[in-house]
């Protein structure tokens, strides 16, 4: 019986390691005001939703730098920035690292565009995409497409790093043909 109780107890304690504590706060639903923060980018500039007003936003968010999704994420929105331009958006990415760590992802990633330091979980916790695991926080990958007039035009959640920007171009593209 004792045997049974603690293989009980271990497999309780395995499921809630195992598993992410998600924040209780909501995404923000399309159509709805993006939520404003003002934060610092990887050269120490500050940075709001505001100033992105008029153009269409790309607001990615993402766990960590320099972690292999993270990076690949990255790297594609990199390689795919003179076309979302084009387009008429920018991009910016936000995690919870700090503006050093961001400093030395975008040098060593040659990343065009801010990355913006979420240390306080300012950003995320408004966007509803703060988590956690085992203590440790972090921002769930999800990316938000913000009209010119600042309302979430489309909430991509658990976005594949590898497809997020060429999802990101395909509905922008639908989008900028379907508008008046």
């Amino acid at each position: 019986m004792r045997r049974l109780s603690l293989l009980f107890v271990l497999t309780l304690l395995c499921g809630l390691l195992a598993a992410p504590v998600v924040a209780a706060d909501a995404l923000p639903q399309v159509g709805a005001a993006a939520p404003g923060f003002r934060l610092q980018d990887q050269n120490g500039h500050w940075r709001s939703p505001a100033d992105y007003h008029g153009h269409w936003l790309v607001l990615y968010f993402y766990p960590k730098d320099f972690t292999p999704g993270c990076t690949t994420e990255v790297c594609t929105f990199r390689d795919d920035v003179a076309k979302l331009r084009q387009a008429g958006a920018s991009v910016v990415g936000v995690s919870l690292d700090d503006v050093k760590s961001h400093a030395d992802f975008a040098a060593k990633y040659h990343v065009p565009f801010p990355l913006l330091a979420d240390t306080a979980h300012q950003a995320a916790t408004a966007y509803g995409v703060l988590s956690s695991m085992v203590g440790m926080h972090y921002a769930k990958r999800t990316t938000f497409l913000i009209d010119p007039a600042g309302r979430i035009a489309k909430v991509y959640a658990d976005v594949d790093p590898k497809a997020n920007s060429s999802q990101v171009l395909t509905d922008l593209a639908a989008m900028k043909k379907a508008a008046p």
